[in-house]
């Protein structure tokens, strides 16, 4: 399939149609109050598709960034845990500047990882690389408890963990599947409140 068709496609669609499902999903809150998951949210709203010819991951105004609406969502998103005193034990995010802003303005701060960088262009070797770095992780935060992290990574990230789609904004709870991967065990909405 086309990427750009791809992702065409689930833009079409709008937050809405994630935010329907999220919202039916009570148990979120209660996972991750327990522990031992990870919250993986895709980017608050950058308007746009892909980042322009030529971007810097070392320069922000070269990259595709948070619009207003983008850094409304990543404030709502840290209001929703602070609400509740659910405390990441770690922020981690990808080396771009959307995935940084997205994860500081929710949780105060973020630890840069490059296993959550964007995968579009990524050799397949580099793909099977990060993947196994995810899973590690992954395996890792699923043996603490009390206790979550956060990471901040992009749609076609979050489809190679699960193989499902994400709206800018949108969260969810995953843990290790039966075969180490990444599991989905409840979803947030990309409007928290």
């Amino acid at each position: 399939m086309n990427r750009r068709w791809a992702i065409g496609a689930l833009s079409a669609c709008g937050p809405w149609a994630w935010g329907s499902i999220a919202r039916a999903n009570p148990q979120a809150e209660a996972l991750i109050r327990q522990g031992g998951v990870v919250v993986v949210f895709r980017h608050a709203d950058a308007p746009g598709t892909f980042d322009p010819p030529g971007f810097s991951l070392n320069d922000c105004s070269t990259q595709r960034n948070l619009g207003p609406h983008g850094r409304e969502q990543a404030r709502q998103i840290g209001q929703w845990f602070a609400q509740r005193g659910l405390k990441p034990q770690a922020v981690r995010s990808s080396p771009w500047c959307r995935c940084q802003d997205t994860a500081r303005l929710a949780f105060g701060a973020a630890e840069v990882w490059p296993a959550l960088g964007s995968t579009v262009g990524v050799s397949p070797e580099d793909t099977t690389a990060r993947t196994a770095q995810w899973r590690q992780a992954l395996q890792a935060a699923s043996r603490r408890r009390p206790g979550f992290e956060v990471w901040v990574t992009h749609q076609f990230v979050m489809s190679a963990m699960t193989g499902r789609s994400a709206a800018s904004g949108e969260g969810w709870v995953i843990g290790p599947g039966p075969d180490g991967a990444a599991q989905i065990l409840a979803t947030l909405p990309p409007d928290l409140s």
